[in-house]
């Protein structure tokens, strides 16, 4: 099951579990669209691999299954 982070891992928006605008990688990194567009042109900053959106998850599924908690930021991938 997907981890659902929290924010964008470079601006820190909150990305919650139904949001149309959060993109992963396959390891999940987690970015929203202004900034996977804007400053990784659709790459994740720490693998490279391909930046796509994120499923969501929505009524039941999502009470039963909440998104993660813990907010991730990597030096790295911060941008502005």
């Amino acid at each position: 099951m997907l981890e659902l982070r929290p924010n964008c891992e470079c601006c820190n928006a909150d990305l919650p579990g139904d949001s149309p605008d959060a993109l992963i990688c396959s390891f999940e990194c987690t970015f929203c669209k202004r900034c996977a567009q804007t400053h990784f042109q659709g790459r994740c900053p720490n693998c490279s691999g391909q930046l796509v959106a994120r499923p969501t998850r929505v009524g039941t599924a999502l009470r039963n299954n909440p998104p993660a908690t813990a907010r991730v930021l990597k030096p790295h991938a911060r941008c502005g």
